[in-house]
């Protein structure tokens, strides 16, 4: 299942090359599905829960012998750690702050790997989205930094990221690059024809 169809993705790449016409900024969009697959959080909470409810109805009813007992905390590991596989299930048990620390590790190692730290005059723009996180990040290069101050961004992240809760993740990238790009034709005019990076959206598995 692709997170945009082929024709949202071809709208998406239509709105940075018609923002990158009217500034010498370089937009790249990224889209993944999860930041991480945090395996290792719905083994912990299996284990853990295993550990304690078998032992907690033992110890209030005495109905399980020492083997018996064993068997039953494996048993209660097994299915509870399948049911934690569950990617909604899965995505509830992970603190919100860990979710958020591993899609802005992603961003960044995005920002990174789509070369935008490599655009001359430092103009290189992400956006990037975790949909699983639903988490929503706007990277900027010093070029762009030094011209408009953060907190411009900011409002324009907290209304993708209600699309993007919404289920509007599509929409949101549009809304998101025309805003983006009213700041920056103001602040960082085109002044010649260029285009460094691609404009597709990129989308991570």
């Amino acid at each position: 299942m692709t997170l945009l169809t082929s024709t949202e993705q071809d709208q998406v790449a239509a709105a940075i090359h018609a923002v990158e016409q009217e500034t010498d900024a370089e937009l790249v969009t990224v889209l993944a599905r999860q930041a991480d697959n945090y395996s290792y959080i719905p083994l912990l909470w299996a284990g853990i829960l295993a550990l304690l409810l078998p032992g907690l109805v033992n110890y209030f009813t005495e109905w399980f012998g020492a083997h018996f007992l064993v068997l039953v905390q494996w048993a209660v590991f097994l299915v509870l750690g399948a049911l934690f596989r569950i990617p909604r299930v899965n995505t509830m048990l992970i603190p919100r702050h860990v979710r958020y620390w591993r899609a802005s590790n992603l961003a960044r190692r995005q920002f990174l790997e789509q070369n935008l730290h490599h655009t001359k005059d430092s103009t290189g723009m992400l956006i990037f989205v975790s949909e699983a996180e639903r988490y929503v990040e706007i990277l900027v290069d010093q070029g762009i930094s030094a011209r408009v101050d953060n907190s411009v961004w900011e409002d324009i992240v907290q209304t993708f990221t209600r699309q993007v809760r919404q289920g509007h993740t599509c929409q949101g990238f549009l809304d998101c690059i025309q805003a983006c790009g009213q700041h920056l034709k103001e602040q960082v005019p085109a002044t010649h024809e260029r285009n460094q990076l691609p404009n597709h959206l990129v989308i991570l598995p």
